[in-house]
């Protein structure tokens, strides 16, 4: 079933993951792609819902999520095509099934203030800009399905989302990039 959604004709109903690193814009981009009419689901309730989130952890504050156990509490209602499109919220949502990833991505340094300002520790802080320096989702990548990267910098949340809607109309091509963000190499020119 085709739906139209402000943004453009979606070829069929998917379940596309929207990822990254903390401080990246996924909130602020579900939160817009919500207001355009998509479905949007966050890991965390995802958890909460089949039982996965474990306990608080006093270092950093976070519930860990069983991700393993997640994964299969979902699988099977999830081997046939949602009723309409559904975005997952939340940098692990890469790893949950989905037709299509969206990572997006911020240079380290902007990240850092972004985290400093939330208030974030120093410890949770670095962490954080280490993981986007090495682009960790993209080291995470496990499946075929079709992945893309957005850079929010310097990039606003409706250009952003325009980008993204344009990808989704587009049956999500090109289905994988042909170079990803590479910080430390943009670091050293």
């Amino acid at each position: 079933m085709a739906s139209l959604l402000a943004g453009g004709l979606v070829t069929g109903d998917f379940r596309l993951a929207l990822t990254g690193t903390p401080g990246t814009g996924k909130s602020t981009v579900a939160r817009n792609l919500s207001e355009r009419g998509y479905t949007v689901v966050s890991v965390e309730s995802l958890a909460r819902e089949h039982e996965c989130l474990g306990e608080v952890d006093p270092a950093d504050g976070a519930r860990s999520i069983d991700l393993d156990m997640l994964h299969d509490s979902l699988a099977p209602g999830w081997s046939s095509p949602p009723e309409h499109p559904v975005i997952i919220d939340g940098h692990l949502s890469h790893h949950l099934p989905s037709d299509a990833v969206v990572v997006l991505r911020c240079s380290p340094d902007i990240l850092e203030a972004r985290l400093v300002s939330r208030g974030y520790s120093a410890e949770k802080t670095q962490a954080n800009c280490e993981w986007e320096l090495l682009g960790g989702a993209w080291n995470e990548r496990e499946r075929g399905s079709a992945w893309i990267e957005f850079d929010t910098t310097d990039s606003d949340v409706s250009s952003v989302v325009e980008s993204l809607s344009h990808w989704i109309s587009d049956g999500f091509k090109p289905a994988s990039p042909g170079s990803v963000i590479d910080w430390v190499a943009r670091m050293e020119e």
